[in-house]
């Protein structure tokens, strides 16, 4: 998973080696400890009813913390609270498990297991902390009879809750108020007492276990050219064959994997002008659209509330359907409507293959865009194949080490990310096992570049030419 601190994570390797695999198990983990799946992520858990041992406790300690006082600064949860929280994470197996197949498309978590691999999958993600140690752990094990979920928490580093920044914990204050002045509660009224306090917490408490996960996230697929040319014809044959069910019995519903299905689900809620969302990286979009499309990109709203999309050049009065535009303008407007719609400061964008159907150039510029929208603060996954983003990432790591003043007098000297704000993973294939290993690549200080496989295919091309350049001269001589 990727550290907190590094806001910009970059897959990078051969084909068929995982990148956006992992890239959309990640945008599952966002949609669920986001909420997106299931809004409080652990009230349709909560137990109806708990030990005794563990009521009493909690009833205590409610009592003793917020009853008399206010609490200021952090409050460290007791035992009995963050046992109760870490098993309510733990029953979200099936929900989890059932995110997740729908994201990679799948019926069945076992689809996910690699052939000839009867244990299943295991993925262990940890919520670090600066000192280097791993106070969270979360396991999930993929198998055969669906997932499997397991929090682990360091008994020496508790669930701390900021209570500054969370007005719940004002309500939860009045309410132990308010319980305690009652004479001769009953113990329906306590374990009630004892449940909503649990469901108070366990929200803070879940923003620390999960940590970056806790946001929202966006995903825009490889695919996102077709689909914004051909989304209106693929949405009316998904609405026309659903409205007809038994009518065409041998001949299903086409399959959506969930990244893509939520894409499409994305342009469509385009179309309600009125509920379009404005949002701080508004501007970068404006920058993308001015330095990489020189037009703009626009959408209009059919009678029927539908959304279409445009692109109009700048100079021109009348705007073209995005449909006949070119494949560039086609892949970066979904970028540019996520930017000004959708993604919000501090949430999450997946973006598969941003140089798709660029110009070296513009792969570079947008790097640099890509670049500036983690300076705003928006964590952003790519996954790539390109050479030229990986360099212009290099110069951008690089552009770091000067200070501010220095960087005034170079080119593009605004755009800049520090090393430990950038993650480059590289993904090899490995046979025996057969798989792929993940290893994380660091920039090289002497050439300034990260070290791929992308030399050796430079090297090779390069010792072909060579070779096809002496036989001809050979062929000549004789």
């Amino acid at each position: 998973m990727t550290s907190p601190r590094k806001t910009l994570t970059v897959f990078v390797g051969p084909s068929n080696t995982g990148k956006s695999y992992l890239a959309i198990l990640i945008y599952a983990l966002h949609r669920f400890f986001s909420g997106s799946v299931n809004y409080g992520i652990f009230w349709n858990a909560m137990p109806r009813e708990l030990p005794q041992k563990t009521i009493d406790a909690i009833d205590e300690w409610a009592q003793q913390t917020f009853a008399d006082k206010r609490v200021q600064g952090s409050l460290v949860l007791p035992p009995p609270v963050t046992d109760e929280i870490r098993s309510l994470l733990d029953a979200q197996g099936d929900l989890l498990g059932n995110e997740i197949i729908r994201c990679f498309g799948m019926d069945e978590t076992s689809a996910l297991v690699r052939k000839g691999n009867r244990k299943g999958s295991r993925v262990v993600f940890r919520r670090h902390v600066s000192n280097g140690s791993a106070p969270f752990e979360h396991a999930l094990m993929v198998g055969t009879q669906g997932a499997k979920f397991k929090t682990t928490i360091l008994a020496e580093t508790p669930i701390r809750i900021n209570v500054e920044e969370d007005a719940t914990i004002n309500y939860l204050h009045r309410m132990a108020v308010d319980f305690s002045s009652k004479a001769g509660r009953s113990h329906k009224e306590r374990d009630s007492f004892v449940l909503e306090t649990l469901q108070i917490l366990s929200d803070p408490a879940l923003a620390q276990l999960a940590g970056p996960l806790r946001v929202p996230a966006s995903y825009l697929p490889a695919d996102r050219t077709g689909i914004m040319h051909t989304h209106r014809v693929l949405l009316g044959s998904l609405l026309n064959r659903a409205s007809q069910p038994g009518l065409r019995q041998g001949d299903p519903l086409p399959d959506l994997s969930g990244v893509v299905a939520d894409f499409l689900k994305q342009l469509i809620e385009l179309g309600d002008l009125a509920e379009r969302r404005s949002n701080g990286a508004d501007a970068l979009a404006k920058r993308i659209e001015k330095a990489i499309l020189t037009g703009s990109v626009q959408i209009k709203t059919s009678a029927m509330g539908y959304p279409l999309f445009f692109y109009k050049p700048d100079g021109w009065k009348t705007p073209l359907p995005l449909m006949n535009t070119s494949s560039m303008v086609s892949e970066l407007a979904p970028v540019v409507l996520y930017l000004r719609h959708v993604v919000q400061l501090g949430e999450t964008l997946i973006i598969e293959e941003p140089e798709a159907h660029l110009h070296p150039a513009m792969q570079v510029e947008f790097t640099r865009q890509i670049a500036a929208l983690v300076q705003v603060g928006v964590r952003v996954i790519v996954t790539t194949h390109s050479e030229w983003v990986l360099e212009e990432l290099g110069n951008i790591v690089r552009r770091s080490e000067l200070p501010k003043a220095r960087r005034k007098d170079i080119p593009k000297g605004e755009f800049a990310l520090r090393s430990d704000q950038v993650g480059a993973w590289l993904f090899k294939q490995k046979m025996r096992p057969r798989g792929s290993v993940v290893e994380e690549i660091k920039l090289d200080e002497e050439t300034g570049l990260y070290p791929t496989d992308y030399d050796d295919v430079s090297l090779a091309l390069y010792n072909d030419s060579v070779g096809i350049f002496n036989r001809i001269q050979g062929s000549k001589a004789e």
